[in-house]
């Protein structure tokens, strides 16, 4: 019978090879939401007409989405001390109630979405509405990379097998939340 493949039992500097791993794709992510962001907010300050566009966005969804994000935060640093005490089922349930998050997150998204095109805040109704919807919907992408990777982490944690892939895809999960963070004000508040 083999063991763990040698990469995977590996340390760089007391850091492990997966942890590292994250880090780095986390590095990568913040030069594509970085560059994204930097260019909405020049091409917002040259546009002030935007304003008008952006007053059609709801807060209050807006609103509602964050805090379902931070409460899959919560509940994903809860799986990641489970894990932690080698409580891999109840890491499982918490990784579990983190997904259900991210599904209502999307929910709440659709939604959203479906009420803007109905009133016609198409991607093609401005430069503002084309930079929403690129925005937000890179975002949604990663919720759903994330809440799919979770769950074979939670099938994982649920049988007390790689308990430690628990902390890796909580990293993930605070870094899509950090993201709304910023993504939250600047579509959504500054009008």
């Amino acid at each position: 019978m083999m063991g763990k493949p040698i990469a995977t039992t590996r340390t760089v500097m007391g850091v492990s090879t997966g942890k590292l791993a994250v880090w780095w794709l986390i590095v990568s992510e913040i030069v594509i939401f970085g560059g994204l962001l930097a260019s909405y907010v020049m091409h917002r300050i040259g546009h002030p007409e935007w304003a008008a566009s952006a007053a059609h966005t709801d807060v209050r969804i807006g609103g509602l989405n964050t805090m379902v994000l931070l409460t899959s935060s919560l509940m994903a640093v809860l799986a990641h001390a489970a894990a932690g005490r080698g409580d891999g089922p109840l890491a499982a349930k918490r990784l579990a109630v983190t997904i259900g998050f991210a599904v209502m997150f999307l929910c709440v998204k659709a939604y959203e979405w479906t009420t803007e095109i109905s009133h016609g805040y198409t991607i093609t109704a401005s430069g503002f509405w084309q930079f929403y919807y690129v925005a937000a919907g890179i975002h949604a992408a990663h919720i759903i990379a994330g809440a799919i990777i979770m769950g074979f982490v939670m099938m994982q944690a649920r049988r007390n097998h790689e308990l430690g892939r628990v902390e890796l895809i909580g990293l993930y999960w605070h870094f899509v939340d950090l993201v709304w963070i910023f993504l939250f004000p600047l579509l959504y508040i500054a009008k």
